[in-house]
């Protein structure tokens, strides 16, 4: 599934640079990762949020918003926001914020070594 370019210029204009950000290609789409944790990224022509456990719910209720489920099961702290929330660079650096405050109360993980690990 490719991503819409657009909606990932406006994202990267939306978070900016950060340390700790990098990008990743994962799903068929396009996720951005704060200190190795996915805070927010495309699939399609949605915006994939991660608002964490205690604020799904609440987040749920906004327009546009709907259970993540592409793996035909919806996943808790997960969603995707619908291109009618998605059109400025002002309303996603809105979710953009709320993701990167809830990955920031998670341990940072260690990033993974590029070496390949031999089998012997």
């Amino acid at each position: 599934m490719a991503y819409n370019a657009d909606l990932a210029a406006r994202l990267r204009e939306a978070v900016g640079k950060r340390a700790g950000l990098t990008e990743k290609e994962m799903f068929g789409g396009l996720a951005l990762l704060l200190h190795g944790s996915m805070f927010v990224g495309i699939l399609g022509e949605d915006l994939m949020v991660r608002v964490g456990p205690d604020a799904h719910d609440a987040c749920l209720k906004r327009p546009h918003a709907r259970p993540m489920d592409f793996t035909g099961r919806p996943m808790t702290g997960y969603l995707f926001i619908g291109p009618g929330a998605t059109a400025t660079v002002a309303s996603i650096r809105a979710w953009a914020e709320r993701c990167i405050a809830f990955v920031s109360t998670l341990p940072r993980k260690k990033p993974k070594s590029s070496a390949k690990k031999r089998k012997k």
